[in-house]
């Protein structure tokens, strides 16, 4: 069963609430949403799911928190970041389905893009699992 969607305006109000937001210069939110294209299309890899040419009706999505914990931990210590949020969906989800919201919040533009996209690169290879089903 799909988690409840969280607002990103009461995130984003959080934030900006938050003892570091004197210190934020930007904040950027990350939405991935659950593709009809599969992966092994949409990357150019191979992958034991969804063929290319096929679709995807859906997938199973699930997280170990101790390495999302990790990787928050990790994102937070780079240099000029001073917020992040992580929520995860789990269960199995539908396409347009919310998979992930990050939120990322630091002093300058280079340092936000570049804390976002490791956490993100680092909790979709190292912490989620995805299973694809075929449409």
């Amino acid at each position: 069963m799909a988690r409840p969607v969280p607002s990103m305006d009461a995130w984003l109000a959080e934030a900006k609430a938050d003892e570091s937001a004197a210190q934020c210069g930007m904040y950027l939110v990350h939405n991935g949403v659950v593709r009809e294209t599969p992966k092994a299309e949409a990357r150019g890899i191979a992958t034991d799911g969804v063929q290319p040419g096929d679709k995807v009706g859906g997938l199973y999505f699930g997280y170990d928190q101790a390495k999302v914990d990790a990787a928050i931990a990790r994102t937070r210590e780079l240099p000029g970041i001073f917020y992040v949020r992580v929520w995860l969906n789990e269960g199995e989800l539908s396409v347009g389905d919310d998979i992930m919201y990050v939120l990322v919040g630091g002093d300058i533009r280079p340092r936000v893009i570049d804390a976002l996209q490791s956490l993100v690169a680092t909790l979709k290879n190292e912490c989620v699992t995805e299973v694809e089903h075929p449409a």
